[in-house]
């Protein structure tokens, strides 16, 4: 499916961001070196016959991952999301023809779409982006029931790791924190001046009050232009990204993919770093990351293997993410619970915006009283 609510397509020279850890470019040697161990690690494997895997689930349907989650001998699941989890909650698509942004972003005056996510177009043109952004903004959106059953991971103690792809936040929203998250294309939680000599960081509120005061955000130290800290072309990934798959991919129990394309890069190459025998679950709205089939037939490449005689870890289940996660937790028992955590956390947002609201509306009437009040008035003519 087309990806949504991320940064625009990246390769391998694409981007990330976290600009106070800017990987330097030993990390991504290291990525790179480790993605050739690989390649020669199953090499050596399929030629020699070692390392023949385990074969984990009972089916490879929907109901063999919910056995095998309820068996207890899965432990540590990781989820990698993209777009596809954050569509139903409102957030336009960025590439479907028609109705992406891509294919809605004429009213800036675009060179070309991507520009709007260009670091070196955006330095000198910032306000298609900050208008881009005010449609977009954090906040006006909640999370989805694909974002609450991760919630519900976590709360079981079975969620290891969330990689996301998205840039929306909602993950934060739903009761994911920081350590529970790799945003491996940045986020606006929080944003940096431009300036190298600076670097001053600035929270949410603060951009967001820019933002909606049609004010291009500055740097209050340098005067320097100030960016959310989402991934743009042109910029390097975290070095936690990095750093943190070397650590939670290895270990994976049950590894689950959401709403993403799988087609970028280092992002999609990650189902490749799980165990062999770790079962690999996509739920999307169809068939994504497949293996190359003469690399499959070599007996190497990490891609997804859901048709051939020899599948035997990798499910996909064909629906929304929404369906996806509810079919999946009704297996699991879950159904209820999940529900229950999605109707509640909804009422309490909209509840938390509606005081807000109040909150704003009863300042500016305190501001505009205050106004009229410290007018003087008109002297009265004698007749």
């Amino acid at each position: 499916m087309s990806d949504a609510s991320e940064p625009p397509k990246r390769e391998e020279e694409e981007v990330t961001l976290e600009p106070e850890e800017q990987s330097d470019d030993s990390s991504e040697e290291e990525a790179a070196g480790g993605t050739e161990m690989d390649f020669l690690r199953n090499l050596f494997s399929s030629t020699l016959g070692l390392g023949s895997a385990e074969k984990v689930l009972d089916e490879l349907t929907l109901d063999g991952v919910a056995r095998y989650i309820n068996s207890g001998k899965c432990k540590n699941i990781v989820c990698m999301v993209g777009a596809g989890i954050s569509t139903s909650a409102g957030i336009p698509d960025f590439r479907s023809p028609g109705t992406g942004l891509y294919a809605n972003l004429q009213k800036y005056n675009l060179p070309y779409p991507e520009a709007i996510f260009q670091i070196d177009y955006f330095k000198k043109h910032p306000e298609p982006f900050f208008a881009l952004a005010k449609e977009l903004y954090p906040g006006q959106f909640k999370p989805t029931i694909c974002h609450y059953f991760m919630k519900l991971l976590k709360d079981k103690g079975l969620l290891g790791r969330c990689y996301s792809q998205n840039i929306d936040t909602l993950e934060r929203v739903a009761g994911l924190e920081g350590d529970d998250l790799i945003e491996a294309h940045g986020t606006f939680y929080t944003s940096h001046c431009v300036s190298f000599c600076c670097r001053k960081e600035y929270n949410l509120d603060w951009m967001k009050e820019k933002i909606f005061s049609d004010d291009i955000p500055r740097c209050d130290k340098c005067s320097s232009l100030v960016k959310p800290d989402i991934v743009f072309f042109g910029e390097n990934l975290p070095v936690r990204f990095f750093t943190s798959m070397k650590m939670d991919f290895p270990r994976c129990d049950l590894l689950i993919v959401m709403g993403t394309s799988l087609q970028v890069q280092p992002f999609a190459g990650l189902v490749g770093r799980v165990p062999k025998s770790c079962p690999r679950l996509l739920i999307n709205m169809e068939k994504a990351g497949q293996a190359d089939p003469l690399l499959g037939l070599l007996g190497f490449g990490g891609g997804m293997d859901f048709d051939s005689d020899k599948a035997y870890r990798d499910v996909a289940h064909i629906s929304t993410c929404d369906d996806g996660c509810l079919a999946l937790a009704e297996l699991l028992g879950w159904k209820a619970e999940l529900e229950d955590l999605v109707k509640r956390e909804h009422a309490r947002i909209d509840s938390q915006d509606k005081k807000e609201k109040a909150s704003a509306q009863s300042k500016g009437a305190a501001a505009a009283k205050g106004s009229s009040a410290s007018v003087a008035p008109e002297p009265q003519k004698e007749e």
